[in-house]
């Protein structure tokens, strides 16, 4: 994972982000001036700033620059320029702090080559390309013998149909985009690119020894690479046209995020970042007012007001135990947030779980799973790119798709087909369930996998869902204590403001604001339960949040009441699970809560379903009834009301109808055990052991009644697993051992070998000699490269030990070293001398040994000073006018701060040269 700022971060809501715990202040502002541009140039003028513009698409609000100000310091500014503020027609000012911001791919991976060979699939089916790692694209088309393709996304199936994403525009908001790059020359738009860090119209990435910025020119060859030009791969939407904003290579402040997301949104259909506030498991973050404003903006505006699409990463910080309802991108009702799913359909280990992640698209698992092949830096293609990152732009892709095949959709439209056309399918997770309207859901894949053809079959028929209502109810101010290993519970009676016209009856966000006061944050786990029982874990706790801050007005999202009824009680609760790190003494409070409920006060969509049997006999023989029932319905009758009191008096059921031996029905909320749901709102008994299952076949079991266990991709309840694999205990399934064993006990331990392969520690494979890595895909051994002695993969990044002659660098094995590095020798226990490249203290551009004062040049804004590097800037003081123009002097050091006295006392009034 890469950071996206300079390592000082920012405090936001409070809460500062290591390592510094200042803000670092910047040299530009943001203000809303009103009377038009010529009023804020005359302003900008007078005061000493530079206007650089309007900021994005938001009215009124200019971007000033002031070049007498430091560029970044940790105290604001109280120079004669802030008199600004008292400008009648400056409505805001706002000086621009630097945030932190991480690139969501989890680790730098090495540049492949072209030269490298594509794997070679069977028969492609009718469709096939003719660039180089089209076989090896699993992910769009299951062609592979060595690996079972049990689901795919179905984008061939829309290729089919006839859409690739033409006549729509995606841009990419991260480091930059090689527009010369073969794959992307020919769909490149101009219009949907700008360069914020460097305040051009050219977007192309700062290229440097490392490739640091590859990361938005892999995201943006994802989505619309060209087809059929013999050279790398085959984009999702390979006929849409693709933008890129470089914005993360610099510092990230509000201004920055606000300028990328406004951009041009008239033009630009979908705005795609696989960015955020770190991922570390202790931060809370997300916009402030500009960036949320231009979210606001481009939901209204955009699109000639039917909305821009914005497709977020969740987040990669499954590692650290954190969780994406604490990142405020991912967790706003604006964004669809996407997560990611292995090849094989399990949990990726960089995962983060939460209520407000949407869909799922692939990315990689396991080491050894193979991850998404896209563009590189350099005109280069890799098969290494990974974490969410991956997963957003194929999900922005896919809405591309639906965009094609109807122009007309809003944002609520794409997400509601979303929501609809995602699958369950292979992917593995403990916590799938129904919600009262239908919809299969998860903390960790949202509503499941995207269905390209799927999306593009239903946006060919949509009809627009009706107008947005947002249901704001009243705060509960009930201060509770939140006492250690307790649950606080608290109950909110919602009627989704019936006695106002913006009344919300069927739900699609729920929002929670919630203020806490609490010794250590991490400690807290938040559940909240919606009237039709569904539980949505809004919050998990996290190891590493050890802030006393708590959570002040922070909004909560849940997507697991899509299609649910607003009205009833929602509850609400607290558990505080303590940790060894904090004091017990001091109990955390409950300060306040309220919901928020977004939706509609319609039925979303036109029933497209047959009318029940019931129903029709309603509609064509209603004057046959002589007596007519004007009582109360059972509660599960839906608005076409009842016959009778009781749930086997409705006309129609609002959930789901029962059928009985005896030909009569009843209407339930759920299916009960032993039964499913079909197509048409029935419940329909499953296969004799099935606990619960899709289907009547004996193959379409979910889980098992008791004595039996599920087998994994069979579907079957059986007695005792197989040879080939393990009980899985805490989910009772028969899982497939690994490819290579006989026979296991779980998912990473072998105990018995297929034949012709040996067991090598817990895992079975091929002995390779010295020099070879055994290949999991092609199950052979290869040739490591030249650099390597050993190795654990292709290519000089996978080095574990180098070969004669070559120095390990940084997990690469080089010939000499690098600009940066210094040469160490180290003798070990046994006398052998080790050599390999340490790195420079940050300060020295070339050094001689560790530490700081044995640098030998320096990098830029550093002197060399009796072998250390010492920053230098120009002299500034309060007396301005008294100096000579052109004066320089020496920052000082110390504690890794500039110290502003020691500043003062060595400013010289002439110099003779600089420094």
């Amino acid at each position: 994972r890469k950071l996206a700022t300079l390592p000082c971060g920012t405090q936001s809501l409070g809460l500062a982000s290591p390592p510094c715990k200042a803000r670092i202040y910047t040299n530009h502002w943001a203000v809303r001036i009103g009377g038009g541009p010529d009023v804020a140039e005359r302003i900008a003028e007078k005061y000493g700033y530079r206007n650089m513009g309007q900021i994005g698409d938001l009215k009124d609000h200019y971007h000033f620059f002031h070049s007498r100000t430091i560029k970044r310091s940790t105290l604001s500014s109280r120079g004669r320029h802030s008199f600004i503020s008292m400008e009648p027609k400056v409505e805001w000012i706002q000086q621009q702090v630097v945030k932190r911001r991480i690139k969501r791919d989890y680790k730098p991976a090495p540049p492949r080559s072209l030269s490298s060979p594509a794997h070679i699939s069977p028969a492609q089916g009718n469709i096939f390309y003719n660039d180089a790692k089209w076989s090896s694209m699993w992910y769009i088309h299951c062609n592979d013998d060595v690996h079972n393709c049990q689901s795919d996304m179905n984008i061939v199936g829309a290729w089919k149909r006839g859409f690739t994403g033409k006549n729509v525009v995606v841009t990419i908001l991260d480091d930059g985009i090689e527009r010369n790059h073969p794959d992307l020359l020919q769909n490149y738009d101009p219009q949907a690119s700008y360069d914020v860090n460097g305040n051009d119209m050219d977007p192309m990435p700062r290229y440097d020894a490392s490739n640091e910025n590859k990361h938005g020119t892999r995201c943006a060859g994802e989505v619309a690479a060209s087809a059929n030009n013999s050279h790398c791969i085959v984009g999702i939407a390979y006929n849409a046209r693709i933008g890129g904003v470089r914005m993360l290579d610099g510092d990230v402040t509000d201004m920055v995020e606000a300028k990328s997301l406004s951009l041009h949104p008239q033009h630009i259909d979908i705005y795609s970042a696989s960015w955020g506030p770190d991922d570390d498991g202790k931060t809370v973050d997300g916009p402030a007012s500009l960036a949320r404003q231009a979210f606001e903006n481009g939901i209204r505006l955009g699109r000639k007001g039917r909305g821009s699409i914005f497709v977020w990463a969740s987040g990669n910080g499954g590692r650290s135990r954190d969780h994406c309802s604490c990142d405020g991108y991912t967790n706003s009702i604006y964004t669809i947030s996407i997560s990611s799913t292995a090849e094989s359909g399990r949990k990726p280990w960089y995962l983060e779980e939460c209520s407000s992640t949407l869909t799922t698209t692939y990315s990689s698992g396991e080491n050894y799973d193979r991850k998404i092949i896209t563009t590189d830096l350099r005109h280069r293609c890799t098969d290494s790119h990974t974490g969410t990152s991956a997963s957003a732009p194929m999900a922005a892709a896919i809405i591309a798709l639906a965009l094609e095949a109807n122009s007309l959709l809003t944002w609520r439209d794409v997400q509601h087909i979303i929501v609809k056309t995602s699958k369950a399918g292979h992917l593995s997770a403990p916590d799938w369930k129904t919600n009262a309207a239908g919809y299969n859901v998860s903390h960790l894949y949202g509503f499941g996998l995207m269905d390209a053809e799927a999306m593009v079959k239903e946006a060919e028929r949509w009809k627009q869902v009706p107008a947005q209502h947002v249901c704001v109810e009243s705060a509960d101010r009930q201060i509770r204590t939140i006492r250690p290993e307790h649950v606080v519970r608290s109950v909110y009676k919602a009627t989704g403001c019936t006695d106002n016209p913006n009344h919300v009856i069927y739900l699609e966000h729920v929002v929670v604001r919630i203020t806490i006061t609490h010794p250590r944050r991490g400690d807290l786990s938040i559940n909240l339960t919606s009237p039709s029982g569904t539980k949505s874990q809004l919050l998990a706790n996290r190891l590493f949040d050890h802030s006393m801050e708590g959570f002040k007005n922070w909004e909560f999202m849940t997507t697991h009441c899509w299609g649910e009824k607003a009205a009833g009680d929602w509850v609400l609760e607290i558990y505080d699970s303590p940790s060894q790190l904090r004091s017990q003494k001091v109990p955390g409070k409950l300060k306040e809560w309220s919901l928020v409920l977004y939706g509609t006060s319609v039925h979303p969509y036109i029933l497209r379903s047959e009318k029940t049997r019931s129903a029709e006999i309603m509609t064509h023989t209603n004057e046959e009834f002589t007596e007519e029932y004007n009582g109360p319905c059972d509660p599960e009758c839906n608005e076409r009301g009842c016959e009778g009191p009781g749930p086997h008096h409705c006309i129609n059921c609002l959930h789901y109808f029962l059928k009985f031996k005896n030909n009569t029905r009843t209407c339930v909320s759920e299916c009960p055990s032993g039964f499913f749901r079909d197509d048409k709102k029935r419940c329909k008994k499953c296969s004799s052991v099935c606990e619960t299952c899709v289907g009547s076949r004996s193959d379409q079991c979910t889980s098992c009644r008791a004595g039996y266990h599920l087998s994994e991709g069979t579907n079957m309840c059986v007695s005792s697993c197989a040879e080939s694999s393990y009980l899985d205990h805490d989910s009772n399934t028969c899982r497939r051992c690994p490819e290579n064993c006989k026979r296991c006990t779980t998912a990473s331990i072998c105990t018995e070998c297929k034949p012709g392969l040996s067991l090598q520690g817990n895992r079975c494979q091929l002995t390779c000699d010295l020099g070879s890595y055994y290949n999991g895909h092609r199950k052979t051994c290869e040739a490591c490269h030249p650099a390597c002695a050993t190795c654990a993969g292709t290519g000089v990044e996978a080095c574990t030990k180098c070969a004669v002659g070559y120095l390990l660098e940084d997990w690469r094995c080089v010939s000499t070293c690098s600009s940066g590095y210094y040469l160490s020798e180290q003798t070990s226990d046994s006398g052998q001398v080790q050599r390999s490249c340490r790195k420079c203290d940050h300060s020295c551009y070339e050094c001689l040994g560790p530490g700081e004062r044995n640098c030998s040049s320096c990098v830029s804004g550093y002197n060399l000073e009796a072998g250390a590097c010492v920053v230098s800037t120009i002299c500034k003081d309060a007396n301005e006018e008294s100096w000579a123009e052109g004066s320089f002097c020496v920052l000082v050091k110390k504690n890794n701060l500039c110290q502003r006295k020691v500043l003062q006392q060595l400013c010289c009034r002439t110099c003779s040269q600089k420094g």
